[in-house]
Formats: structure tokens, C-alpha cells, sequence
């Protein structure tokens, strides 16, 4: 499913790296509000839940939600802070037709090799008219993304992932129609010299992606602007709602 291995480095990384603060959290948790209308037993997919973060958040905001987790990688499942876990991935979701009242998807689409066939099982699994939420970088959109200024060479990998158009298109087949498309902002650090501190090249496809050399010339570039710069890193994601 993945274009890195998300092996126990990775995903070590990922859950030291990856996790945001309740902070970053909240105008996800207005956005997913608007969109997901949680309510009590309500199912919710985590599609490609990684280790977990957002199952937890999900969990600990709408405790009457049932968070259903699906992740992939082994190593992940394992560090993952939210139980249980099911294995499987965007085209073998281990559960019933129609058992799901919602889908969503941090940061995943851009591992699914077959989208089309990935939008056909998620419609599977849904109920009739309930929503899927991805949250996601896509290509063409570096905008808002902290990393991109100071590891310009990654915006050539971003360029390889789906484009919003792309997934529309193919989740149109499966029946879905766009709902919105909005850019929700997050407070990734606290100041650049925190976010450089803690920055794990395992955590980031982007990164993983780019040679050895632009890495560390980008590194380079966001420790000398580190010393310079204050206040948070506010990063916006695009969300993508199609029902």
C-alpha cells in the first residue's frame, strides 16, 4: 500500500514525529464537526490509521463513536497508541458492506497504488450517503507547508501524488460527489527551532523521497533559519469531503 516500507524505523519516527498536539488538533475537530455530525453510534473508519493518533482524538472527543482502526504495516499497528487495530488496506477493508456511517483518511491517498479500486471498497463498506473525509498534501498544492520552503527539491515528489482532481475523478466512479475541498491550518511546533530539533527524515514520505544531498542541504537551510525565526509553525493541510 505504502511508497516507503513504514518498517519499525519508520514508524518509530512516525509516532515521535507525526502526533500533533491538542493544539494542532483543534480546527480539525471543527472541521470533522462540520462534516462527520458525530453522534452516538456512529462508525467511524480510520482508514490507513497509522499509530493511531487520530483514532485516539476521534475517541477521546465523541466517546459514543465507535472508531473502527484499519492500518496495513505491522510496525504500525504496534506502536499504535489506539486499540484495537485490523489489518488490512485501501482495497481489503476487513468489514461488512454498508457496517460504516463514515470514512476518513490522514495522509494515506498518496499510498494507495489502485484509487479507483480503493474508492470502490470504500464505497463498499459505507452506508448510503455517508461521508468520506481525506485529509491529505496533493500534488500541485505545496502552499501552507512549512517543509517545502526549506526542502524545495521534495515539491518534485509531491508532484508524483494524486492531484485533488485525480482522486475526485476516481471516487466518481464509485459514486461519490465532492463536498468541499478546504485548507484546515495546525500548529505543527511551537517555534522552527523545535520543529527542526525533532525533525525525523523517517517520518516524512516527502523527505524519504528526495537524494541524500538535497536532504541535507535542506537541513542545512532550516537549522540556520531556526536560530532566526520565532513563533509556531502554523502548516494547512487540504480536507477533501466526498459523499
Amino acid at each position: 500500500m505504502a511508497r516507503i516500507a513504514y518498517d519499525e524505523a519508520d514508524a518509530a519516527a512516525f509516532e515521535a514525529n507525526r502526533h500533533l498536539t491538542d493544539d494542532g488538533l483543534a480546527a480539525w475537530r471543527a472541521a470533522a464537526v462540520r462534516h462527520l455530525d458525530p453522534h452516538p453510534g456512529m462508525r467511524v473508519l480510520d482508514l490507513g490509521s497509522g499509530t493511531g493518533s487520530w483514532a485516539r482524538a476521534f475517541h477521546t472527543w465523541w466517546p459514543e463513536v465507535e472508531v473502527v482502526a484499519v492500518e496495513p504495516s505491522a510496525a504500525m499497528r504496534a506502536r499504535s497508541v489506539f486499540t484495537p487495530v485490523l489489518a488490512g488496506d485501501a482495497e481489503q477493508i476487513p468489514l461488512p458492506d454498508g457496517s460504516i456511517d463514515a470514512g476518513w483518511l490522514s495522509t494515506v491517498i498518496h499510498h494507495v497504488p489502485d484509487l479507483t479500486a480503493a474508492a470502490q471498497e470504500i464505497r463498499r463498506v459505507l452506508r448510503p450517503g455517508a461521508p468520506v473525509l481525506i485529509r491529505s498534501v496533493f500534488a500541485g498544492r505545496p502552499e501552507g507547508i512549512t517543509l517545502f520552503r526549506y526542502f524545495p527539491e521534495a515539491v518534485g515528489v509531491l508532484d508524483t501524488y494524486p492531484s485533488i482532481a485525480q482522486v475526485e475523478a476516481a471516487f466518481a466512479e464509485a459514486g461519490f460527489a465532492t463536498v468541499a475541498v478546504e485548507q484546515v491550518p495546525e500548529r505543527t511546533a511551537a517555534s522552527l527551532r523545535e520543529a527542526a530539533v525533532g525533525l525525523r527524515r523517517e517520518a516524512h514520505t516527502l523527505l524519504q523521497l528526495i537524494d541524500d544531498q538535497a536532504y541535507a542541504a535542506g537541513l542545512r537551510r532550516l537549522h540556520r533559519a531556526a536560530q532566526v525565526e520565532s513563533g509556531p509553525v502554523i502548516d494547512a493541510l487540504d480536507l477533501l469531503v466526498l459523499r
